[in-house]
């Protein structure tokens, strides 16, 4: 198990990726993603989270932990998470998918993406 910001959670990824594949897997995010956007706004916003975050198990986090996840994540300082923002972010909260991602490129190459 895993903790960030108060928030302990049992990394699934690496175990998904060796199940979907990396392209399954990457199907899978942008999935979690548009599940948790504002379908307005194309992005996932605080409020977007707080509303769907129930879908995830999420539902018993403050508001303070809500908030502290888009803002761990949002690297253009908009307040919100695009997709590449969210999957950049689901990544590095997985220890597993950091250690292998080495091999997932790899396999992209020979893929041919």
């Amino acid at each position: 198990m895993a903790s960030r910001n108060g928030v302990v959670f049992e990394d699934f990824f690496p175990a998904m990726v060796e199940r979907l594949g990396a392209e399954g897997f990457m199907t899978e995010l942008c999935n979690g993603f548009r599940l948790l956007m504002d379908g307005d706004k194309g992005v996932i916003t605080f409020e977007s989270l707080k509303r769907n975050s129930a879908m995830l198990g999420l539902q018993n986090l403050s508001d303070e932990e809500l908030r502290s996840m888009v803002t761990e994540g949002d690297l253009d300082g908009d307040g919100a998470l695009n997709q590449m923002e969210f999957c950049i972010l689901m990544f590095r909260l997985s220890p597993g998918l950091m250690t292998t991602s080495r091999q997932w490129l790899e396999e992209a190459i020979l893929n041919g993406f």
